[in-house]
Parts: structure tokens; C-alpha cells; sequence
């Protein structure tokens, strides 16, 4: 019988995991792959952004849903908390744009291996290539139900006083995130709320990202926009695809669209000089006219934009591709200043969980205690990570969410056994 059972050896569960080990408490570590930390694996690119070394209240705005129910446990484990933690286990870290933190060695192998290394040496007992099939609960369905251990896919049981729940959710199922922990929970008689894919590419039928495939845009602004209300405005990288839009940027937009929004007109708006105020930009057009003035309209935009967005930019504002410059009236120049600032695309879906980097939904909050992520419903079950109704932005905030559940779970199971 160990003291603490935790099914799901990611991000979440290692650190756990450890951190109750090294409080003495025994604890088997349960993880149906072969490998511990495989989604983590892949997470950064392949360089594992650790955290967002910011303020407890820039991750919390960076929340896309129930903020309030993290209070707690990330102003009681930090994002500072989280680069002194691995630089204590001897991983070097570093700070690069946007806060964002990642190993010297930008290799995510040793974030893993860092975590497998303290475990061993605090003899935690780790199972791989090994499945749960149900959490074993006594008193099940009463007032007062209790957690009594798991059953594993071979009917071998597994006794514990407390089991940890970590999961994930559902993206990048070839990692075995496959959406067990919303399986146990609704066993324990918990609610779970719907799942959709976020930090995604977009889908859209225009047939001008068709045209435009492959085409990489750096340093443009994007808004998101349902029925004139913008649910999402930044500036970066982003990517036209056979399906649609990527890049960072996009992934970021993504966390902001709920389902139901494709019900709705969901339009993707891009600033492809967003550098240059409206007015400026305005100037420059009209000395561009002027310089090329005896130059066919198509011909004179190369300084503007990459070759292949020239014709779909000619195409879209209806001006005579053969008009000489000379030729173009303030009102096809005006519209034509408009396009470039505001480049609408129908944005139809988003894509799958198997590009998705997080999920959106899950194990609802209302039935976890915040500051211990312990259930409501059933004592001595805990739920930590992503497979909580929890969501976030890139750029380190979402292993943030699970490295400060993770030691919100530790620090009660730890302490209660004092108790």
C-alpha cells in the first residue's frame, strides 16, 4: 500500500510526485506509456517553456477561464518559485522574449530527466506501460465517500489513502492524453464540462489563404472578432496554411474562441503593416504611386508586400490591375490603405485536438477545493493539471497552471498526514 497514488506521470504528476516523496511520503507513480514526461517532451517546440517569469496576477489575467479559482494556488507556488525549483535540482534556465523560460540547453529532455533523476533519488516507485482502469471508492455515492486506491487494466488493485489525478486532457492524444481523468471523474459523480481544442490553427474556406499557402507573415497585427465584439488583439507571427491560418499568434487567438462562436460570424482581421501608423502608411502610398506612375498598378508593390500576396492585395481592391499608377483616385487609394490595415479572412472551425496544444474544459472547478485541488465529492481524491477546467496563453503560463496545482495537492496531502 503506498501513502499517495498519482495516475499520469506529465508535467503535473512528476512534480507532484516529487514533491511529496521528498516530504517521505511513498508514493507509486503510475503511467500508462513507456516514458514519463511525453507530452512535455514536445512542449516548447522540443525546448520545454517552463514558466512565464512574471507576477503571480499576469498569469492570472492570462487565464481564459476561472481565474479566480487559481488565486490560491498560484500565488502560493509562483512562477519564481517554479525556475528556483529546477535550478535547485541542478537545471540551468534561462529568460528569453516575452518572459517566457526555457533550459540552457534548449532541450526539453532535460526538464524530464531533471524530474526522473530527483524521483529516483527520493525513491519514488514509478510504473510504467501501466493503465488505470477505475478509482476504487468506498462509500461510494454516500455523503461521506472516500478513496480507497485504483484498479489497474490487468485487475491487479492498487491501495492508497490519497490518488492523484493528472492526467491531462485531450490534445495530442498520441501521448496518451486520451481524457481518462474526465472518465474517473464522472465515476466519482463529479461534473465535467465540455472539451474543445485550444492554443489551435484556425480553419477558413477563403479560397484567398488557398492562394496564399505557405506565405509566413512577421510582426502584423491580428484581431478576432464575433459579431463586431473583438475577443482577442495582439501582433506577431502567423502562418497561411491548406487549411487555414497558424503560427503563434493564431495559437494565441485560438484560447479566446469558444465553440459556439462558429455560430456566429468569427472573422480574423490582419494589420499587415501594423508597425506604420494609418497616416503614414497613406504617404507612403501615395509616393509609391508617384515613383512608379507610369507602372501598372500590379507592378509597382513589390517594396510593399511579399510576390505572393501582390495579386491577391490587387485582386481585393478592385482596382484595374493594368491602371497606371498615375491614373489611381484617392478613393481606390483610400480603400486600398484600408485593406492593408484590415485584411479580413472568415475563420470557419477550429482544428483538432491532435494540433491542439492544450485543451479547453474539463473537470469542473466548482466540485475542487482551490487551495487544495482536492474533490468535493470524495475525500483523499485530488484532481491537478490540465485535466481541470483551467486554460491559458502561450508562452509558459499553461505548465505554470500545472506546476502550482501539482504543489497545491503536495503541500495538502503533506500536510494532512502531519495532521
Amino acid at each position: 500500500m503506498s501513502d499517495v497514488i498519482i495516475v499520469g506521470g506529465g508535467a503535473s504528476g512528476m512534480l507532484c510526485a516529487l514533491l511529496l516523496a521528498e516530504k517521505g511520503n511513498k508514493v507509486t507513480l503510475i503511467e500508462k506509456n513507456e516514458k514519463l514526461g511525453k507530452k512535455l517532451f514536445i512542449t516548447g517546440k522540443g525546448r520545454c517553456n517552463l514558466t512565464n517569469l512574471s507576477d503571480a496576477e499576469e498569469h492570472l489575467n492570462a487565464l481564459q477561464s476561472n481565474r479566480k479559482f487559481m488565486y490560491s494556488s498560484l500565488y502560493s507556488f509562483t512562477p519564481y518559485d517554479t525556475v528556483d525549483l529546477f535550478n535547485s535540482l541542478g537545471l540551468e534556465t534561462k529568460v528569453e522574449r516575452g518572459n517566457r523560460v526555457f533550459p540552457v540547453s534548449d532541450h526539453s529532455s532535460d526538464v524530464i530527466k531533471t524530474l526522473e533523476n530527483a524521483l529516483r533519488r527520493h525513491r519514488a516507485e514509478v510504473l510504467l506501460n501501466t493503465k488505470v482502469s477505475r478509482l476504487l471508492i468506498s462509500g461510494h455515492g454516500q455523503e461521506k465517500s472516500g478513496i480507497k486506491g485504483v484498479l489497474l487494466s490487468d485487475g491487479k488493485k492498487l491501495f492508497a489513502d490519497k490518488v492523484v489525478v493528472a492526467t491531462g486532457g485531450r490534445s495530442y492524444s498520441s501521448t496518451g492524453s486520451t481524457g481518462d481523468g474526465y472518465k474517473f471523474a464522472v465515476s466519482a459523480g463529479m461534473d465535467v464540462t465540455p472539451q474543445s481544442p485550444s492554443l489551435v490553427p484556425l480553419n477558413s474556406t477563403d479560397e484567398d489563404v488557398r492562394k496564399l499557402q505557405g506565405l509566413s507573415l512577421k510582426n502584423v497585427g491580428i484581431k478576432l472578432s464575433s459579431e463586431k465584439k473583438v475577443l482577442y488583439s495582439d501582433f506577431g507571427e502567423m502562418l497561411f496554411t491548406h487549411f487555414g491560418v497558424s503560427g503563434p499568434v493564431i495559437l494565441s487567438a485560438s484560447a479566446a474562441v469558444k465553440p459556439d462562436f462558429f455560430s456566429k460570424d468569427l472573422t480574423l482581421h490582419i494589420d499587415l503593416k501594423n508597425a506604420i501608423p494609418e497616416d503614414e502608411l497613406d504617404k507612403r502610398l501615395i509616393h509609391i504611386f508617384e515613383e512608379n506612375r507610369l507602372k501598372e498598378f500590379k507592378n509597382s508593390l513589390a517594396s510593399l508586400f511579399p510576390a505572393k500576396l501582390i495579386p491577391v492585395m490587387v485582386s481585393r481592391s478592385g482596382i484595374d490591375p493594368y491602371k497606371k499608377c498615375a491614373e489611381i483616385s484617392r478613393e481606390e487609394r483610400r480603400f486600398f490603405l484600408s485593406l492593408i490595415k484590415d485584411f479580413k479572412i472568415k475563420i470557419t472551425g477550429l482544428r483538432g485536438f491532435d494540433e491542439a496544444v492544450i485543451t479547453k474544459g474539463g473537470v469542473s472547478v466548482k466540485e475542487i477545493d482551490p487551495g487544495s485541488m482536492e474533490s468535493k465529492k470524495v475525500s483523499g481524491l485530488y484532481f491537478i493539471g490540465e485535466v481541470l477546467d483551467i486554460d491559458s496563453f502561450t508562452g509558459g503560463y499553461n505548465l505554470q497552471l500545472a506546476w502550482s496545482t501539482a504543489a497545491a495537492a503536495a503541500a495538502h496531502i503533506s500536510s494532512s498526514d502531519r495532521a
